[in-house]
């Protein structure tokens, strides 16, 4: 070979290793994220995929082989900033990035578990988060690491360095506005909700350019708010959220209404509508407003171009026992008499499991995924509650002293049939895994009035376990006839997120410290590992140097020490903790 094409040779072998670590360390694109589900070398996604159904078709991992699995690593998060870690990872290029408690970011090496780069957002005093200060995670698109912190700020990292790259107040943390929910991206728009339903906030979703953090729009989510566009940096209004102000509520009692969305959301291409939950109207105290107070305890289908309310659906109107309607909204299809139907189905607080059709909301199914509901008779034909009228928390006014409404026992219990924990469906057994709960609660109604930054409740509860063995119940349920296929219970409330592959297995973690892997079709338990501590993330899978590997974050905490009543009992022993674990088959 001649000096030339020595020289030929080197440039071609420069300009193929540059193009393999360009590939290698690609960003993510809009295509990346819309066909995270069914790419198995990352996850670019909160849910695995925007329709969010955690379902991945990796089988290495199978239920003949998972009894064989094994940890790898272990990364701590380290110092006394523990408390919930609810965080789902996300993973590209060989890289970890996941949220801790107290607005942290951590970009981990996939194959070590070496630290790259950590993030502390500067928290100010008196943020006021209801349920622990957790985070679910980050949102990735190009360059950026993108997620939300407890002082309602949007903030985008560098990848690489973990620099900041812009930062957005999204609302003022003194009103009582947070942010726990991982983002999502769609058509190069980072998409948020907030939190904050119990200091009478008025709940929204809002976009913004996922590059530079330029605000697209705000959709209110309270009806007879405005909603606004942004076009060439001039705010522009896009109409009243529903009716007219104060339509489906009393007085003013809209100008502080609630219904925040804040576990975030879901979309779904083929109809090309978002997809977000939202909280409890404000106050809890459902005398002092009359009226189905939309649009709280809904699902709301959003246009992403423009933040327009497509359709609605409220799970429970005049809620009056903060059931919310924040659980997530799952795409899936399936099929009747030869003929595709664009479903969606939803595992409510209330203790209804709904199938709708995701193209106009039209009711198309629901019924009971836990056994004990007694503030609803049922579902009408529309999908409406049936309420037992003599299990709706008394009215303060009609009482002696003005001070406290008669006392009732619902079930289940505020935290919910399923509270935010999210779901998994698998298109192999056409099933959904629905991590749920059953408790009750005492709960009764007081006087209460708006102030800004203060807590607007007007109830007072306690919460019960209904059955002395168990609390949690992962549930196998079919959408198309509401049967319970299989059920797997636990001593503990289930808190976490569910993942299923086609390996025919289900993951999930449990407060005392397991993450499990179940028999997909029978509910078997083929796997258990300890991990020291409560399990309430949300595990993931992908490959990497042709293994599948399986990751879950670690770490006690969330809701239920705070609000459990009698339940918090149960766990208080639980230990702290703050790790992700990671595992693959031996080689």
């Amino acid at each position: 070979m001649n000096n030339v094409s020595k020289v030929k040779l080197l440039k071609l072998s420069v300009m193929v290793a540059l193009a393999l670590s360009a590939t290698a360390n690609a960003n993510v694109t809009d295509k990346d994220i819309s066909n995270d589900q069914m790419t198995t070398d990352d996850v670019v996604s909160y849910g695995l995929g925007l329709r969010g159904q955690r379902y991945s078709p990796l089988t290495m991992i199978n239920d003949k082989t998972v009894s064989e699995l094994r940890p790898v690593w272990g990364f701590s998060l380290g110092g006394e900033k523990q408390r919930g870690q609810e965080s789902q990872p996300l993973v590209k290029d060989g890289v970890m990035y996941i949220t801790g408690s107290y607005s942290r970011v951590y970009a981990i090496d996939a194959m070590t578990g070496d630290e790259l780069w950590q993030y502390d957002a500067r928290l100010p005093d008196g943020i006021m988060p209801c349920c622990d200060v957790i985070n679910r995670g980050v949102a990735l698109y190009d360059n950026l690491v993108i997620f939300a912190t407890l002082d309602s700020k949007l903030v985008a990292l560098n990848k690489d360095t973990g620099k900041v790259v812009w930062k957005k107040k999204v609302e003022d943390y003194k009103a009582g506005y947070s942010i726990t929910a991982a983002p999502i991206v769609v058509k190069g728009k980072v998409i948020t909700g907030v939190a904050g339903g119990e200091f009478g906030i008025v709940g929204k979703v809002r976009a913004y350019d996922a590059l530079t953090g330029s605000i697209v729009w705000e959709r209110p989510t309270v009806e007879g708010h405005m909603g606004y566009v942004w076009e060439n940096g001039k705010k522009i209004e896009a109409g009243i959220s529903g009716g007219a102000p104060g339509k489906t509520w009393p007085g003013d009692l809209w100008k502080s209404g609630g219904a925040a969305p804040w576990l975030g959301g879901t979309y779904d291409k083929d109809v090309d509508l978002l997809f977000f939950g939202t909280g409890n109207p404000a106050p809890w105290n459902s005398h002092l407003r009359p009226g189905d107070n939309y649009f709280s305890s809904s699902r709301l289908a959003i246009n992403p171009d423009n933040g327009k309310i497509v359709w609605h659906f409220q799970t429970t109107p005049h809620d009056g026992w903060d059931y919310d309607g924040v659980n997530e909204l799952v795409s899936f299809d399936y099929k009747v008499n030869g003929k595709t139907i664009k479903a969606a189905a939803t595992a409510d607080r209330n203790g209804f499991f709904y199938v709708l059709n995701r193209e106009n909301g039209d009711f198309i199914r629901g019924f009971p995924f836990v056994d004990k509901i007694t503030w609803a008779k049922g579902l009408d034909d529309k999908g409406r509650p049936i309420f037992d009228d003599a299990n709706r928390p008394g009215n303060p006014a009609s009482s002696k002293d003005g001070k406290k409404g008669s006392t009732v026992v619902s079930a289940p219990s505020f935290l919910g049939g399923k509270n935010w924990m999210p779901m998994a469906y698998s298109k192999d057994t056409e099933l959904f895994y629905v991590p749920s709960n059953e408790w009750e609660m005492s709960i009764w109604n007081e006087p209460t009035a708006y102030k800004k930054g203060a807590a607007y409740l007007g109830a007072g509860f306690t919460i019960k376990a209904i059955n002395d063995d168990y609390i949690g119940v992962l549930r196998a349920i079919d959408p198309k006839t509401g049967k319970e296929v299989w059920r797997y219970k636990n001593y503990a409330p289930l808190w976490g997120g569910v993942l299923t592959t086609a390996g025919n297995l289900v993951f999930m973690g449990n407060p005392e410290g397991y993450l499990m892997a179940f028999d997909a079709k029978t509910g078997e338990i083929k796997y258990k590992f300890n991990t020291g501590s409560g399990v309430i993330g949300s595990p993931i899978t992908w490959t990497m140097g042709g293994e599948q590997y399986i990751s879950v974050l670690s770490g006690w905490g969330g809701a239920v020490p705070l609000w459990g009543g009698e339940v918090a009992k149960r766990v208080k022993n639980f230990n702290q903790g703050g790790m992700v674990w990671t595992f693959k088959l031996p080689k």
